[in-house]
């Protein structure tokens, strides 16, 4: 069965940067990786900053389908469940999630050298933020919008520490996970006191 090039140069440069970082990647390092010329990545990709920005956008489209869950018109209820699962299935121990997440913190740190990847990171970024605020929304309902984002920032953020320090090795996987389940009710309790206090609440 044929493989379309494209995708055989994305997973190759996504496992090349998780293996090696962003900042090694040569490509012609990933057209050996992908079984291609290194003309076939230029055509598809201009450039190497091409590459990265569609890599970038590759692990984010695959992290969304793994994390994908449940029923988006669910009950309040089954919106929490449907909010730790898409948390915790950052947390699987398998191949495709170790490299995706492994990727993906190299990216992000790479960003710090590499001012083109900013923009394309920061997009990646608030999208996920805000697909965990809509369903923080579906939880408490009520909740103002800034409220909402701040709590997801909170959880999108402590997840991407914790992710770093499970695929270093210095955090237990279950340990991780009973963490992020933690999170996800000091947030939702968070949010429901503020609605009990009102605008005066934090005075």
């Amino acid at each position: 069965m044929a493989t379309d090039p494209r995708r055989a140069i994305l997973e190759g440069a996504a496992r090349l940067i998780a293996q090696r970082g962003a900042r090694g990647l040569r490509m012609e390092e990933l057209a050996a990786e992908a079984g291609v010329s290194t003309a076939l990545i230029y055509y598809h990709f201009k450039d190497r900053a091409g590459v990265l920005r569609k890599t970038l956008e590759f692990i984010s489209d695959r992290a969304e389908r793994y994390t994908a869950d449940g029923d988006r018109t669910a009950e309040p209820h089954d919106a929490r469940h449907e909010l730790e699962q898409s948390l915790l299935l950052e947390f699987q121990d398998t191949p495709e999630v170790r490299e995706n997440s492994t990727a993906w913190g190299e990216l992000r740190a790479s960003a710090i050298f590499e001012p083109a990847l900013r923009g394309d990171l920061a997009c990646a970024t608030l999208t996920w933020i805000h697909e965990i605020a809509a369903l923080l929304g579906r939880i408490q309902p009520t909740a103002a919008a800034p409220t909402l984002t701040a709590a997801a920032e909170r959880l999108t953020g402590l997840l991407e520490g914790l992710s770093t320090r499970w695929l270093s090795g210095t955090l237990p996987l279950s340990h991780a996970r009973r963490l992020v389940r933690e999170a996800v009710s000091i947030e939702i309790q968070h949010l429901t006191r503020g609605q009990h206090q009102g605008p005066e609440g934090d005075a």
